[in-house]
């Protein structure tokens, strides 16, 4: 295994794109691919009273040759406030959502231009929060890879299952456990908000 990995930007990714960032020396974001529809980059998963439950940001229709750098959110629709009450429905019973709350609440009251930006504020709240201190690197150009990285731009998709052998998804406490059973690799705020401190180490034996 590579030292270094290659991933694409994502929206509270799911637990899987998180052990990235404790097993790697390094992980660089691609910041010039093509912006790519149905993936992590826009959407996340969350555990709801339903079971599980997808929330997209909108984006502004562009041309495909738009990087996902300059990809615009939309906000024709009032979706900050529909995730978070959805976020919240979810897991304000959880044990440590009023733990993290002040953190993850801002970015739903902020307005932030482009899609990137967001994802990326977000990734190093929650690191920060993790206590993951990984050197993280943007591309100046859309990266051809030749093997010398693990690249897993395509590989973390939520339509994919069973591609990363070196995942495992370790078993912990969901709030709505006991009604659909246990749902492996949703957003790391499943995680966080049931495990709180204890989600490095989840995150270290996946």
């Amino acid at each position: 295994m590579s030292k270094n990995i290659i991933l694409s930007t994502a929206y509270l990714a799911p637990i899987q794109y998180f052990t990235k960032f404790v097993k790697y020396d390094k992980v660089i974001i691609e910041a010039h691919e093509n912006f790519i529809k149905q993936t992590y980059r826009n959407r996340c998963k969350i555990y709801g009273a339903n079971g599980e439950l997808s929330l997209t940001i909108p984006v502004k229709k562009s041309n495909p040759k738009t990087k996902i750098k300059e990809l615009l959110i939309d906000y024709d629709t009032n979706w900050r406030k529909l995730h978070w009450k959805s976020i919240e429905s979810a897991y304000n019973s959880s044990p440590f959502f009023e733990y993290y709350i002040d953190d993850f609440l801002p970015f739903f009251t902020k307005k932030h231009k482009y899609l990137f930006d967001f994802n990326t504020e977000l990734l190093i709240m929650i690191l920060e929060i993790l206590d993951i201190n990984t050197n993280i690197e943007f591309t100046d150009k859309y990266f051809h890879n030749e093997y010398e990285l693990d690249d897993f731009r395509e590989q973390i998709h939520p339509k994919k299952r069973n591609v990363d052998k070196n995942f495992i998804a370790i078993e912990y406490t969901q709030v709505f456990q006991s009604k659909y059973g246990f749902i492996p690799n949703l957003s790391i705020v499943d995680l966080l908000f049931n495990e709180g401190p204890n989600s490095f180490s989840v995150l270290d034996r996946a």
